[in-house]
């Protein structure tokens, strides 16, 4: 079974004259697949991973998430299975300024409800799977834009999701820092974790084993790329 399933999605804007960001989109996505969307801006790349990220619904088509057909559930139903399954990493970071990296992490768990007792431990070992641990007590003022998107993608993982939606992660880096990125992403998509990306720099495409160009709000075309070595 698919863990994403897009079946003839739309989404329309009820604006004056009326808007389709996506027609007719199918795509289906497996478990451990990575995935690389591209196309020039306004294309509805950003449309379409709002409706996998389950942040937007489709006005019509069907879109199955490990399965459950997301038209079907309410709202907090959705909330709750968009905390449980998905994990979100940014262009901008989105991190506390006042808090520090591990606080920042440690926030990823009010949205499960997890209990208090071991969430600091469970954000530690998050950063240390992303190399910092050492760095655990600064703020992202005191980081690099490097370790801001390793603090970003710890966030994303201490809750365990099968599914890391990445949207321009590297945008605001510099090549240094895209690379030391890029290379963790890959690890974690070998680790076992569905790796979909949002970007429009072919450089960060070709860490994607498959890259799905979307031009209009359609799916033009789709690619097949070789591995990178991995076992």
């Amino acid at each position: 079974m698919a863990l994403i399933e897009l079946e003839n999605v739309g989404r329309r804007y009820e604006v004056d004259p009326p808007f389709d960001a996506l027609r007719n989109v199918s795509l289906s996505i497996e478990k451990r697949d990575s995935v690389a969307i591209v196309g020039p801006s306004g294309s509805g790349k950003s449309t379409l991973l709002n409706i996998i990220g389950c942040l937007d619904r489709p006005t019509s088509g069907t879109y199955r998430l490990n399965g459950l057909d997301t038209a079907q559930i309410g709202d907090r139903i959705l909330a709750s299975l968009r905390a449980q399954q998905i994990g979100f990493v940014f262009q901008s970071f989105h991190l506390l300024s006042f808090r520090s990296a591990v606080d920042n992490v440690m926030l990823a768990e009010l949205y499960l409800r997890r209990p208090r007792a071991g969430r600091r431990e469970r954000a530690m070992a998050a950063l240390d799977r992303v190399g910092l641990a050492s760095r655990a007590e600064y703020r992202p003022s005191a980081m690099s834009g490097g370790e801001r998107q390793r603090v970003a993608l710890a966030r994303a993982l201490v809750t365990e999701p099968p599914l890391l939606l990445c949207d321009e992660p590297t945008g605001n880096l510099d090549s240094a820092n895209t690379a030391s990125v890029l290379g963790l992403i890959d690890d974690l998509r070998a680790d076992g974790l569905t790796v979909v990306m949002i970007t429009h720099d072919p450089s960060v495409a070709s860490h994607a084993e498959r890259v799905v160009r979307i031009v209009d709000g359609q799916l033009s075309e789709e690619t097949a790329l070789a591995t990178r070595g991995e076992s």
